[in-house]
């Protein structure tokens, strides 16, 4: 580099340099979330939140072509992102606001999050809850030091409650997604992430109310400006991504990724999003949940559904990330257990290691033990079966059974479907996902 090139790369650094204060200033005025606003976050923190690790996901970037690396927010303390933003928000208060305490409207994370930091900042701590929240999340956020109050049939009803309580009783309301200092708190993810992989070329990030992917964007964009940021929405709830077009809003139904499931997007989260997120990519509630399943068995980490989405857009999009280095970020692991369990179970069933065959046979002794012989043999392992004589439109002398059966993959049940077709048994194969 000569020294012509020195100077006008040191000009560069400069102008750079001008146009971020420049545009930090115009922010503050503006009361706009600025990167200034992400560090002092970051500093507020002081070693109350993880740098959680970032993990090179080797056998995840072989399977999707893209060079994948997962950022672990399910290793905070409440299994969540959730608490940057609520921390975040909390040391801001003013003395005579903490001293008044503080009420936040949320069945999950978010309740979690400003209960644990509320309660270990000695701030008094209300969560409004619908009524038809499970005991469980109720009776953890209770542990975690706040009061609980009920109220509300659906969620928007008890946004509106907590916000009357806090009029009635001079509570600060901690808003889960449209407040800077919530941004601020989520964008520390993007500091940590560009510190531990600084040649990242896209950052996937969940998409609810939009306040982690205006953080990150924040953050993001100041320290390498020409990263790529793409929010990642399920297609039943795509609030940014209709935001964005200018297209109407319709939920459908409920999701896996209920962390995200955010009917309306925030109103300061929308023109952050509008000027610097890149895009905005929906995904089916299937490809959830084989993410979902993908994380818990290769890469050994259980992440909620919201939290496997990025993972998600990867495996509907290949062809947009191969060969690129793309940031995953894990958001939390907080998922019913029996949701998990059942999750993997069809996983299995989809990749042809679990399989319900109909088997007819003649209705002979012996005729169950020729079939238990031939899958045995073959090496399979039946986990259930069901003989039915009555209920069939079979003839009389004729039966059949519903085998459910575990198989090493696919191949290995076509060999065992091949030997039982050839010895004369008629056999279908249940592909329908009802356990």
């Amino acid at each position: 580099m000569d020294i012509y090139q020195i100077n006008q790369y040191i000009s560069d650094l400069l102008s750079d340099a001008k146009h971020q204060l420049i545009a930090d200033t115009m922010n503050k005025t503006l009361n706009r979330l600025t990167f200034e606003d992400v560090k002092k976050a970051a500093k507020n923190f002081d070693g109350a939140i993880k740098h959680t690790p970032t993990n090179h996901a080797i056998t995840l970037s072989a399977i999707t072509g893209a060079d994948v690396y997962i950022k672990l927010e399910n290793r905070q303390f409440t299994a969540s992102f959730k608490e940057r933003g609520a921390l975040n928000k909390l040391v801001n208060l003013t003395p005579e606001q903490k001293k008044n305490g503080i009420i936040a409207a949320s069945a999950g994370n978010h309740a979690q999050g400003v209960a644990y930091h509320g309660n270990r900042l000695g701030i008094p701590t209300t969560i409004a809850m619908p009524l038809g929240t499970p005991f469980v999340k109720i009776s953890n956020t209770e542990a975690l030091g706040a009061k609980v109050v009920q109220v509300g049939e659906r969620f928007d009803e008890t946004a509106e409650a907590a916000r009357k309580i806090a009029e009635e009783k001079g509570l600060t309301v901690v808003h889960p997604f449209d407040d800077y200092h919530v941004m601020a708190g989520q964008g520390t993810i993007a500091i940590e992430y560009l510190e531990d992989v600084p040649d990242l070329d896209i950052l996937l990030v969940p998409v609810g109310g939009g306040g982690l992917i205006s953080g990150i964007a924040t953050a993001a964009k100041a320290i390498k400006p020409d990263i790529k940021i793409f929010g990642v929405q399920s297609e039943r709830f795509p609030s940014l991504y209709r935001a964005l077009r200018n297209e109407e809003y319709i939920s459908q139904g409920s999701t896996l990724a209920e962390g995200i499931a955010v009917k309306t997007i925030g109103d300061k989260t929308v023109e952050i999003c509008r000027n610097i997120v890149d895009d905005v990519l929906l995904v089916s509630e299937e490809e959830i949940e084989k993410a979902v399943g993908m994380l818990l068995t290769i890469e050994k980490t259980v992440a909620e559904g919201a939290g496997a989405c990025p993972l998600a857009a990867i495996i509907r999009y290949p062809e947009m990330f191969k060969n690129k280095k793309v940031g995953l970020i894990i958001t939390g692991g907080n998922i019913d257990t029996r949701l998990l369990a059942s999750i993997l179970m069809r996983s299995l069933v989809r990749d042809g290691r679990i399989t319900r065959l109909r088997i007819e046979l003649p209705d002979i002794p012996g005729a169950l033990s020729i079939i238990s012989s031939i899958i045995g043999n073959k090496g399979g392992n039946i986990i259930d079966v069901s003989h039915h004589r009555l209920f069939t439109e079979l003839p009389a002398k004729e039966t059949y059974s519903n085998i459910t059966l575990e198989t090493r993959d696919a191949k290995h049940l076509e060999d065992i479907l091949d030997e039982l077709r050839s010895e004369g048994f008629e056999v279908s194969v249940n592909r329908n996902i009802d356990m």
